[in-house]
């Protein structure tokens, strides 16, 4: 379903505030009623489930980087990535307008950019601090783009969690790690603008296909240069066609149909589950272990993040 828009919208609103999401339909088009209290919690599933499947797949990624490197990982997971998802879509390239195009071009520059970006701060600083600093992204997108306070409160909470998961250890960290975290957490926010504005041009995932592809044409040459003959190793390919999907096949796609049922600031502030997803992940694939510290951060991410699901569920039911 294509939805343009309006001639007259603000340069400036556009890039921050996110309409909300297109209406469901059904198997013969019609407008869905609305999600009961078990359907509004689908978009909610989608998310977490994403989540789980990319910081999983980021932790397999930092085993594979001393055989590829940083670079070399991020062009094999998304070259991987691209050739699943057009077997898969196999997207129309046919009756798309230069906005559509415009859309998926800047989508797929946001995907390169996060990913890229983010490789090379996991390079350098442990996986559960560079989501940490990664997810300031989002969590500045929530405040921003949501018109409702609460919003605002529940995100300044999870920012404490953020924060705390740190460990008070920011000061010490590599600074050109850190700065790539956030360059990532910058590029993670437009990918979720994006993503939403992709998911309403295109049906289905092919507008995410599309995207896949703009983001491996980008990353080749870097990771070809880095890493050269490296990737064409068996098992090298082998582990980065399971961190692609892993890591982009099936959480963006998760994320993609999720947009489209959420607002982009509510989907912002859940992002804050990151962390305490990626610090389980680090513990369990990384051997690196959680503090008292980082269990109160996860309770406090956490709770910030049902506090917004459970407010959009409401404000659905009074509509």
């Amino acid at each position: 379903m294509n939805v343009q828009p309006s001639a007259s919208e603000p340069a400036a609103a556009a890039a921050v505030a996110v309409p909300e999401a297109a209406p469901a339909l059904d198997a013969a088009g019609r407008k869905d009623p609305g999600p009961g209290k078990g359907g509004a919690l689908v978009p909610v599933v989608l998310v977490v489930a994403g989540g789980l499947s990319v910081q999983f797949g980021s932790a397999v990624a930092a085993l594979l980087m001393p055989k590829a490197g940083a670079l070399g990982v991020v062009t094999l997971r998304l070259a991987a990535a691209a050739l699943i998802l057009l077997v898969v879509c196999r997207p129309k390239l046919r009756g798309h307008s230069r906005a559509d195009w415009g859309t998926v071009v800047a989508f797929g520059v946001a995907m390169g950019g996060m990913n890229t970006l983010f490789y090379q701060a996991l390079d350098r600083i442990p996986l559960g601090i560079a989501v940490t600093l990664e997810v300031l992204g989002p969590l500045a997108l929530s405040v921003f783009a949501s018109r409702r306070l609460i919003n605002v409160v529940w995100a300044g909470l999870a920012l404490v969690g953020v924060v705390l998961l740190g460990g008070g250890g920011f000061d010490r960290l590599d600074p050109v790690g850190a700065a790539y975290a956030l360059g990532a957490g910058a590029m993670w926010a437009a990918y979720i603008v994006f993503s939403a504005r992709t998911g309403r041009r295109f049906p289905q995932a092919d507008g995410l296909a599309l995207a896949m592809v703009v983001a491996a044409v980008l990353s080749l040459p870097l990771g070809i240069w880095e890493s050269g003959a490296k990737l064409t190793v068996p098992s090298t390919v082998a582990l980065g066609a399971a961190v692609a999907v892993l890591s982009s096949v099936l959480p963006y796609t998760l994320e993609l149909m999720a947009l489209r049922r959420l607002p982009a600031s509510t989907f912002a502030v859940m992002m804050s589950l990151e962390p305490a997803i990626a610090a389980t992940a680090g513990f369990l694939i990384l051997d690196q272990a959680l503090s008292t510290t980082d269990a109160l951060a996860i309770a406090l991410v956490i709770g910030a993040s049902m506090g917004a699901v459970r407010g959009q569920a409401r404000v659905r039911r009074k509509e």
